[in-house]
């Protein structure tokens, strides 16, 4: 084989590896937030009919091509977001093993798969599991011990001490960010006029919650013990006990009714007529503050500052921009996540080189 054959074939070797890769992070895109195993069941299946895919109806891109996005078996149809993933992945990693020395493409490789599964869970669920966050952050530490030059060094120990701090520093100051915002914009108070329907229902260690129209999870409001939610109603029912005009206390689970906390597990509904509710938000997830942490281990503490600032950048031009297009009705919940994954493969990529030419152009010699 001709010498100059051999780059072209590490490189297609580079693709196609990522979109194999690419196939299985979509397993984990599907079942990391519904609780299920990567591992079991071991084969894909249509989550529409659960049918098992077989291997040869489950080759990355091929096969969401000739099926023309179809189960096979039941004729639903499959997102693109699994062609898209596996192409994304593919692209990630041809671009790793072209722009970064080979020494560093497996943890690169691994990087960039924990930027793209965290970016498509916090897209469709506003959350990043800490399988994807902690577990990043872990093999940032083990990978920067066994390849210090992923921290720009030679020796291992230094390499640890270094991924250490970048993670330290990413959860430092998101975390920040995030009690700051707390005490800014901590509640939300809105008035309902006329009341309407509110509906809180047990679901095994959760709940469901609807006021009005809206419906959400219980857990997606409480973050921190001190979070309370209260609600002025005309009518409340609790179990089929009516009650009179009250402000309804709830902490994430205990109620006060009547001057009485009652523990949320032994309660199975409670509906009202809420006039005016206080509802606990955040500035941001602190699935964002550990993902940075993750960050941070895998790129260190100057890439977190970058980071966060590109991301910020990035969120308001295109929440702006999506504010704009629908007339102020873009939707008030917006994951930050995707900017910060954005943010790192600017970094890992092209992030020195920017602030270099930044440098260069605000200090002109």
């Amino acid at each position: 084989m001709p010498l100059t054959a051999y780059p072209l074939l590490f490189a297609t070797f580079a693709f196609i590896l990522g979109a194999g890769i690419g196939s299985f992070l979509n397993v984990c895109i599907y079942r990391l937030p519904l609780g299920l195993s990567v591992n079991e069941p071991k084969r894909s299946f249509c989550p529409h009919c659960k049918y098992q895919i077989p291997w040869y109806r489950n080759l990355p891109l091929i096969s969401w091509l000739s099926l023309r996005g179809k189960c096979a078996n039941c004729g639903a149809g499959i997102p693109f977001r699994y062609f898209g993933v596996e192409l994304l992945t593919g692209l990630l990693f041809l671009a790793v093993w072209l722009e970064k020395p080979w020494l560093l493409a497996l943890p690169y490789w691994i990087f960039v798969s924990l930027l793209v599964v965290a970016t498509f869970i916090d897209f469709e669920h506003y959350i990043i599991p800490d399988e994807i966050t902690w577990g990043g952050a872990a093999a940032g530490l083990v990978l920067s011990l066994a390849l210090p030059q992923l921290m720009g060094v030679e020796a291992n120990l230094p390499g640890l001490l270094w991924s250490l701090v970048g993670a330290v520093v990413g959860y430092a100051s998101l975390w920040g960010v995030v009690e700051l915002g707390k005490l800014a914009f901590g509640r939300q108070k809105v008035k309902l006029d006329p009341p309407e329907h509110f509906d809180w229902t047990r679901k095994e260690d959760d709940a469901t919650l609807v006021v009005g129209e809206e419906t959400s999870l219980w857990s997606d409001y409480f973050s921190r013990e001190t979070d309370r939610m209260i609600l002025t109603c005309t009518e409340v029912e609790l179990d089929g006990k009516a009650y009179p005009d009250m402000t309804l206390t709830f902490h994430y689970d205990r109620v006060l009714v009547s001057g009485k906390e009652l523990p949320l597990n032994q309660i199975g509904r409670i509906t009202a007529l809420a006039a005016e509710v206080m509802i606990p938000r955040e500035a941001m997830g602190y699935g964002d503050v550990k993902f940075i942490a993750c960050i941070g281990a895998f790129l260190g503490w100057k890439a977190v500052f970058f980071t966060i600032a590109s991301a910020s950048v990035i969120g308001s031009i295109i929440g702006g921009g999506a504010i704009l297009l629908t007339r102020g009705k873009a939707p008030a919940k917006i994951p930050f996540g995707p900017y910060l994954a954005l943010g790192a493969l600017i970094w890992l990529f092209t992030g020195p080189q920017l602030i270099a030419w930044y440098l260069r152009l605000i200090m002109p010699k």
